[in-house]
This record gives structure tokens, C-alpha cells and sequence, in this order.
């Protein structure tokens, strides 16, 4: 149990992804405080270990304030997962202003904010995890959803350049960028794909499926596993980079 005694918090902690990853830690020793907008769903699947915090991560002073209070009643963040995010598509021509930015603020200002109010006290400490989940659209673009993948790329650049802030020190700054995940968000996005491309249900499912390059959509345990490397103490010299889980190369 390599993170025994350590605090870590996991934003968009009650479902997919990241609750997947906060079972991870708190298998590992880790009380792990999770967050997301609705209170009652993180209330209803916290396990012995998590402590669920209602936190909107577009919210500069929200963030500030619970993680502050998530610190004060567990110690200093020394494991910060930035997962919050938002996957919708537009095409470009329908792409406005209001959407751009309602995409930005919970993908990309969203991770700033959680990040950066989580090093406020892991620099109070000799040791350090700092995980973004981006997206493979992070890395080649995504058709129909602009928006989303400029939001995914803009994180991949941000924790490559807080790896070079803070690069020899104890701390480190990674990506996660993951094909389609099998998350209640797949589910989401059958639906606007299908309405996006006039396709039914199941071919729009298919659509994401074979975006993955084995096939089949991934198990949001695969992503845990990979955050859960970067926790572990054999990975310190994992630092500004990113983790492709999509079943190949792209």
C-alpha cells in the first residue's frame, strides 16, 4: 500500500473514470476526497477511504475553498487526478461562442483550477502526483468536436509545461489520454453522434468503438491501472508526458 497516509483528490470522482481511479487509491492506502457538482451521487457510491466534496471545477473560488477544506480535514494533497471534463461535438459552422466556452471552462480552466489549488499544499510536501485525464483527442484532433479536442490538447500542453516548472523536483505532471471509455458518457455521445450524423444507435456506438484501434471500448479500470502507475514510487522519472490508451498506435 505505496500511498498509505497520503491525501489525494479526484475531481468528477463519482462515476467513470474517475471513480474507477479513486477505488484505485484508496486500495492503495489513500484517503481520497472526490468531487463532482452533484453531492448525492458521490454520497451514494463513496466507499470506506473517500470523502465526498460537491465542487463545480468552472469555479475558480468553489475550488479554491473545498479543496482548502479538503485539506484542512485530511492534509495536504500529495495525489491530484484533474478527470471533471465535458465530451460534446460540434461541427465548426455550428460552433458558437457560448458552447466554446462551456467546453473550455470545465476541460480546460477547469484542470488549471484544480491543479493549481492542489500545489498550493503539495509543495508543503516532499512528494508528489499530479494526473490530467485528457483524451487521443488530445493528441489528433477529432472530427465534428474542434471544441473538445483543442480543450484536450490545451491540457496535454499545460502539464508538459508544469513538468518543466517544476522539473528535479519531487513532483510530477502527466496525461492519461484515453480512447472511448466505457463510461456513462459513451452513452451521452451515441446520441449526439447519431443525431450529428443521421446514424442509428448502434452504428453510432460503433463509430466509437472502432475509433479504438482493438475494437472494443475500454474498461475504465485500464485507465486507473495507468494512473495508479504513475502514483507508484518506480515511476518518478515519469515526468511532462503522456499515456496513450487506445489500443495502438495513432
Amino acid at each position: 500500500m505505496y500511498l498509505k497516509g497520503k491525501h489525494a483528490i479526484v475531481t468528477g470522482g463519482g462515476t467513470g473514470i474517475g471513480l474507477a481511479i479513486a477505488r484505485g487509491l484508496v486500495a492503495e492506502g489513500a484517503e481520497v476526497t472526490i468531487t463532482g457538482r452533484r453531492i448525492e451521487v458521490l454520497e451514494q457510491v463513496a466507499e470506506p477511504g473517500m470523502f465526498p466534496m460537491a465542487m463545480d471545477v468552472t469555479d475558480e473560488a468553489q475550488v479554491a475553498s473545498v479543496t482548502a477544506a479538503a485539506v484542512a480535514a485530511r492534509g495536504p494533497v500529495q495525489v491530484c487526478v484533474a478527470n471533471a471534463g465535458i465530451a460534446e461535438g460540434r461541427k465548426l459552422h455550428k460552433t458558437d461562442g457560448a458552447f466554446w466556452r462551456r467546453i473550455m471552462a470545465t476541460n480546460l480552466d477547469g484542470a488549471f483550477f484544480t491543479v493549481r489549488e492542489s500545489l498550493r499544499s503539495m509543495l508543503d510536501t516532499d512528494w508528489g502526483r499530479v494526473i490530467a485525464v485528457s483524451s487521443i483527442a488530445g493528441i489528433k484532433g477529432s472530427a465534428g468536436a474542434g471544441a473538445y479536442a483543442a480543450s484536450k490538447h490545451g491540457v496535454i500542453g499545460m502539464m508538459r509545461s508544469f513538468g518543466e516548472d517544476f522539473l528535479g523536483q519531487p513532483y510530477t505532471f502527466n496525461s492519461i489520454c484515453p480512447g472511448y471509455v466505457d463510461t456513462p458518457i459513451v452513452e451521452r455521445n451515441t446520441a449526439s453522434i447519431a443525431e450529428r450524423t443521421g446514424a442509428s444507435a448502434d452504428e453510432a456506438r460503433d463509430i466509437m468503438v472502432n475509433v479504438n484501434r482493438h475494437k472494443r471500448l475500454i474498461k475504465p479500470e485500464e485507465i486507473a491501472a495507468a494512473a495508479l502507475w504513475l502514483c507508484n514510487p518506480l515511476s518518478e522519472s515519469v515526468n511532462g508526458t503522456e499515456i496513450h490508451i487506445g489500443g495502438g498506435q495513432f
